[in-house]
């Protein structure tokens, strides 16, 4: 039951800072170089999670090195797919009208897809977030399936799968507001009123909880098999996570060299947050968990 609450207080956080994320500009001045340093910090966390605890705890909960393998390979490939269909994680926000140094540097040295006012042409057409909001939706859903996956594993193992989950729920606690961002703001670049940008806000904001309770609540059906569909879903989620942060949050360094330092002090931030969350993980006996050298092999999984 203990789990239960958890992943119902995870969702609740995750469903209201989405929520927020579609307002923020009205909260807080955005100016281009807060958004790269939070996508650099993101970015950084990501890549710590996947590594440093989805990976090894997928494996860990499969028995199977390469079924772990190639389930990231997998989730790594359907969000590279994802972001080339519709073209989601359009991160370019900010307040370019207070003389932001940097801003205006970064418009006229580097001319590429993470142009401000370049982006808020391509997306005038009234109904350009539609495809948006659909890309941003499936990735969350797939962010939810994560979530509900890191917090079930804690069924099977005692004290370090709940830090696991608190990783991941991190992780996606500080994305989720520049993903619900992007929509809003393609939705006003397209004439869209508040309330219509409050209510696909809010709409977005059900997208994670909705799929991690679906996966949380189908292990149970899962009978012999949940440890290794649990193992094989931490290694998918893996894989997005190091699309996300490797293919189109952090290849945004290169194009602002002008910031380079901070943003990769950003970036290395966010990797030591993972490494400090990893720090927190109990101690545990690898023979309880059957994973001695023998009972982990690259070839061998649950049931065979």
């Amino acid at each position: 039951m203990s789990n239960i609450l958890l992943l119902i207080f995870y969702c609740i956080l995750v469903a209201g800072v989405s929520f927020a994320g579609g307002i923020l500009p009205s909260l807080i001045r955005l100016t281009h170089t807060r958004i790269q340093l939070m996508m650099s910090f993101v970015g950084g966390l990501m890549m710590g999670v996947a590594v440093l605890h989805m990976l090894p705890h997928g494996i860990e909960q499969s028995k199977s090195i390469h079924g772990v393998a190639r389930s990231a390979v997998l989730g790594l490939l359907a969000m590279f797919f994802l972001i080339r269909v519709f073209h989601v994680h359009q991160h370019s926000h900010g307040d370019e009208t207070l003389g932001d140094e940097d801003t205006c540097q970064h418009r006229h040295d580097h001319e590429h897809n993470h142009e401000p006012e370049s982006n808020a042409r391509s997306y005038s057409h009234p109904l350009s977030w539609v495809g948006l909001f659909v890309g941003l939706t499936i990735h969350t859903l797939i962010d939810g399936m994560a979530l509900g996956a890191s917090v079930g594993a804690a069924q099977h193992a005692t004290g370090t799968f709940g830090i696991i989950g608190m990783s991941t729920f991190l992780a996606i606690f500080l994305h989720k507001p520049l993903d619900a961002l992007s929509i809003t703001t393609v939705m006003a670049s397209g004439g869209w009123s508040r309330s219509a940008r409050m209510v696909a806000s809010a709409l977005f904001a059900m997208m994670c909880p909705l799929g991690a309770f679906t996966f949380f609540f189908s292990l149970s059906y899962m009978g012999g098999v949940q440890e290794t569909v649990l193992g094989f879903a931490l290694g998918f989620s893996a894989g997005v996570f190091l699309c996300i942060s490797l293919g189109d949050i952090l290849p945004e360094l290169q194009f602002h060299r002008h910031d380079r330092l901070k943003l990769s002090v950003a970036l290395l931030l966010g990797v030591l947050l993972a490494f400090a969350v990893g720090l927190m993980e109990p101690r545990h006996d690898h023979a309880t968990h059957g994973n001695t050298a023998e009972s982990v092999r690259p070839d061998r999984q649950i049931g065979t």
